[in-house]
């Protein structure tokens, strides 16, 4: 079955809704209907979507400049829009190599796309299941040096690992076979109501019983149990939004970044 016979137009899927909430194209009637019901439950997950992207803007800028990291890993990458990580990075660094990783068949599609705007061998794209670990750095270790350090980024993927322990499984295979020095950066949705998540939980039903892949927001202690092991950054865990930056709101939607030592 090729991705094109893979595309579900008849059941909202995670990638294209997201890319909706970021003002995209890339999506069907039902996503838009989807994500406008739950934008009905949960007015602010506009917010939580865009304040995630430049989240990624920032994290890689800080990592490709400052911190001098050369490799990024990008699990759950979703649909491209604007400032993807790969010209994020290579903006900074026009040496940066980059792996995308989803199995979303529609950004299968359009990565072929996004990658002729990269130059060869330094971007490249890894159709495979966040579940899948090795199998993961099997195929990212064709185009990346795992002896030297990786940025491995999952933002807004582990919530689609309805298991935390399975999420803690998937966290450090990745990073045990990345070497000191390499790094881990997170977001996660939150129903806590320091940040605004009391909302979240009817919207999230909701997306459950109309869409797909089923998702599931996690406390502040089940965060920080992913980055066990790792030096946290400097603001810590805090929302997505007020990382290295300072929001006129914050969203209910965690985000950390993690070195390991």
């Amino acid at each position: 079955m090729t991705g094109t016979d893979r595309i579900r137009t008849d059941v909202a899927h995670n990638a294209r809704v997201w890319n909706y909430w970021l003002g995209g194209k890339d999506n069907y009637p039902v996503d838009r209907a989807v994500g406008d019901q739950v934008t009905g439950f949960y007015p602010s997950i506009g917010e939580v979507a865009r304040a995630d992207r430049a989240f990624l803007g920032r994290v890689v800028t800080h990592l490709a400049g400052e911190a001098g990291v050369r490799q990024f890993l990008d699990i759950g990458t979703g649909l491209p829009t604007a400032d993807n990580t790969h010209e994020v990075a290579q903006r900074v660094a026009p040496d940066s190599r980059v792996v995308y990783v989803d199995n979303d068949p529609i950004v299968l599609t359009h990565a072929r796309a996004l990658l002729t705007s990269a130059p060869e061998d330094v971007t490249e794209y890894v159709d495979a299941d966040a579940r899948r670990p090795e199998r993961i750095l099997e195929a990212a270790a064709r185009t990346l040096d795992l002896s030297r350090p990786v940025a491995v980024m999952m933002l807004g993927i582990l919530n689609f690992v309805l298991d935390t322990d399975e999420v803690r499984g998937i966290v450090r295979t990745l990073m045990d076979a990345v070497p000191s020095g390499s790094y881990l950066v997170l977001t996660h949705p939150t129903l806590e109501p320091g940040l605004g998540g009391e909302g979240n939980a009817e919207a999230m039903a909701f997306w459950n019983e109309n869409a797909t892949p089923p998702i599931t927001a996690r406390t502040r202690a089940e965060f920080a149990s992913l980055l066990e092991g790792l030096d946290v950054l400097e603001p810590g865990i805090v929302s997505c939004a007020s990382w290295r930056f300072a929001p006129a709101s914050e969203v209910a939607q965690f985000g950390a970044v993690g070195r390991k030592p």
